[in-house]
């Protein structure tokens, strides 16, 4: 399992403590120096919409004013944007041969990782 944080975010410092405790190894990445190439992203849209990946309480989200922009953008062209800045996506995001999940809630990820 491959995981996209940031080591600064509390709710990623959460979510690798979940994955510590029930015995789950990862790897992680982080999201902020190595943000995930158009091809990754692109691979996730198979599990996950696109609108879910995006940082809508980040402060990048709020100064480039993405709430009203997005909606013009082309798949291609939110996915450009998703991998030239890390900051822009949700995270922590845990990568599996089979899901990814967006965000820590711990409820999800025992169902998905733990079942």
């Amino acid at each position: 399992m491959i995981v996209y944080c940031y080591p600064k975010c509390t709710t990623c410092k959460k979510a690798l403590a979940f994955l510590d405790e029930n015995h789950i190894s990862y790897e992680t990445v982080n999201i902020k120096e190595c943000p995930p190439k158009e091809e990754e992203i692109k691979s996730w849209l198979r599990y996950v919409d696109i609108q879910k990946l995006f940082n809508t309480s980040g402060l990048l989200y709020k100064e480039w004013n993405l709430k009203e922009k997005l909606s013009s953008y082309s798949l291609e062209e939110k996915i450009q944007l998703l991998s030239s800045n890390g900051m822009l996506i949700k995270r922590p995001i845990a990568i599996t041969e089979n899901q990814v999940l967006v965000g820590f809630r711990e409820e999800e990820w025992k169902k998905f990782l733990l079942s």
